[in-house]
């Protein structure tokens, strides 16, 4: 059964395989261009003729054309940390420092907390539909609390768990808005704390030789020394988004901005459950100046459900759970990712470009159309969905900092885990409180655009229904989103946030809103 829908679905396979090859091509060929150093550097180590000299300095020209970010890096006054340039670290290690003081780990623990009770007043609505945000307004509340082991098995290899709790309810169950304002907001509401292992995995580290840094410890790491060129191997239960898609300003809601679009691409459909994680294997090539990464990770069988071992871990259980994985050859995410990590005029910054890829029995879009009721599970069939994301840190100065993704998938097939968004953009600001004379504080704005491919707007116009949205009809408009908060110290580690966030045209309907919704963030970690 299964391999005669693999051959009806053949033609679908092979509309994004060749795009996504290609781009996975030009990745790893940019990757591979930064592994030497300067050709002008190379020529002159290997080089045993008599030296050359020139009125004319070609050097710039040739660094430019071998690296079109040299002319971007620019030292600054005092030497920084290695030959001049500071090391980055890369998503899924924490920030290294060179210090022979330090001393490994052989086990660690940490735990995190985070409340948030958000709400909005009333709102303009022509209609509302099943996904539809309620214009009468609303409050609710999310508890999360992590509690992160680790232990050193052998050299190099570390082993991780990472245990959660989670209570309560994003505003309408996570539905109505595709930018969605809470990031610790589940898609899996609960009225009494449930316990899952959301994350179980083992990471070998392969030392690959030449200079070496500390790494300090945090949830998911521990201390120790390892060599600035490495290769770390994952596998286990893990979170795509706390390996791929990083950003030092816009990436963690408990502590930074909470809109879902902020804290990863909202247009990569990445390989979750209904918490966030899955099971995966990735592999981080890091060398001083880049990073390399590529992921393969199982999809949940059916959408916006559980995977396999949600059944086993999650307690109390439900008592009707729909969880299971795919066909392990067949239903699956892909990632790659390059990072290319500089200093501009002296501040450090970071480009990483982004391309991936899903396969899984999904309904089509236009399909859905034909069949009575826009029901697209009766389009089901092997397809693919394929997409990318740029994403950038940029330092302007000592506390202030930028950052901006763009994101983009191909939008002929329903989204499965994540958004119904299928191009994104988001441009923001993060400011530390030094200015002001309060450096454990943190001043953020951000704004997100966000919209769905021609094909995706006739199915909600039909009365079809996504992830997040679905009015029962549709006056199509861009979701726009503006988002501010303010993060500051209660007491050591226990930090007080307030949040705002515009939201205009939700769910893409230009009929509703916009949207007030206003929120206060309460975050503990040790």
């Amino acid at each position: 059964m299964a391999g005669s829908r693999v051959a009806t679905a053949s033609a679908s396979l092979e509309d994004g395989w060749d795009m996504w090859k290609l781009a996975t091509a030009v990745i790893l060929g940019v990757a591979l261009s930064c592994q030497a150093e300067r050709p002008a550097q190379i020529w002159a180590e290997t080089s045993s003729g008599p030296e050359v000299s020139s009125s004319v300095d070609a050097t710039p020209v040739v660094f430019w054309l071998y690296d079109p970010l040299w002319l971007m890096e620019v030292p600054a006054a005092a030497p920084p940390d290695v030959d001049g340039f500071d090391v980055l670290s890369p998503p899924g290690l924490p920030d290294v420092v060179n210090s022979g003081e330090e001393q490994p780990q052989t086990w660690n623990w940490h735990v995190q907390n985070t409340d948030i009770m958000q709400g909005y007043p009333s709102f303009h609505a022509k209609y509302s539909g099943a996904n539809s945000l309620p214009p009468g307004g609303q409050i609710r509340q999310t508890v999360s609390v992590d509690l992160y082991a680790g232990v050193r098995l052998w050299s190099g290899a570390e082993a991780h768990i990472d245990g959660l709790m989670w209570q309560g309810f994003g505003l309408h169950n996570t539905l109505g808005i595709d930018d969605y304002p809470n990031g610790e907001a589940y898609k899996a509401g609960t009225a009494y704390p449930r316990l899952d292992v959301a994350q179980l995995f083992i990471r070998q580290t392969i030392d690959l030789g030449g200079e070496q840094e500390f790494v300090p410890a945090d949830g998911l790491t521990l201390a120790g020394k390892h060599d600035v060129s490495r290769l770390a191997v994952t596998v286990g239960r893990i979170g795509a988004i706390d390996i791929f898609d990083d950003n030092s300003y816009a990436g963690d809601p408990s502590t930074q901005f909470m809109n879902w679009a902020l804290v990863t691409n909202a247009a990569w459909d990445y390989p979750a459950d209904s918490l966030g994680f899955t099971t995966g294997l990735t592999l981080e090539l890091n060398q001083r100046k880049w990073a390399l990464r590529y992921g393969f990770f199982q999809i949940p069988a059916a959408a916006n459900t559980w995977t396999a071992e949600d059944a086993l871990f999650i307690k109390p259980g439900y008592q009707s759970i729909q969880a299971g994985d795919g066909h392990f050859w067949q239903d699956w995410g892909m990632a790659v990712e390059f990072e290319r990590r500089y200093s501009l005029y002296g501040h450090l910054a970071a480009l990483r470009l982004l391309s991936f890829l899903n396969q899984g029995r999904m309904g089509s879009y236009t399909a859905a159309l034909a069949v009575p009721g826009i029901d697209i599970k009766q389009t089901y069939a092997y397809r693919r969905n394929y997409g990318f994301g740029l994403n950038l840190e940029q330092a302007i100065s000592e506390n202030v900092g930028l950052f901006s993704r763009l994101g983009w998938n191909l939008g002929r097939n329903e989204a499965w885990m994540f958004t119904d968004i299928n191009y994104t953009a988001s441009l923001g600001l993060s400011v530390n409180g030094e200015a002001w004379r309060r450096p454990a504080d943190t001043f953020g704005l951000a704004g997100v655009i966000s919209g769905i491919s021609r094909a995706n707007q006739r199915y909600l116009e039909a009365g079809g229904t996504g992830i997040l949205d679905g009015d029962g009809a549709l006056t199509y408009g861009w979701e726009k989103v503006l988002e501010t908060y303010y993060d500051f110290p209660l007491w050591k580690n226990i930090h007080l946030t307030a949040d705002y966030q515009f939201v205009a045209d939700p769910a893409f309907n230009s009929d509703r809103g916009p949207v007030n919704i206003l929120a206060t963030r309460l975050h503990m970690e040790f």
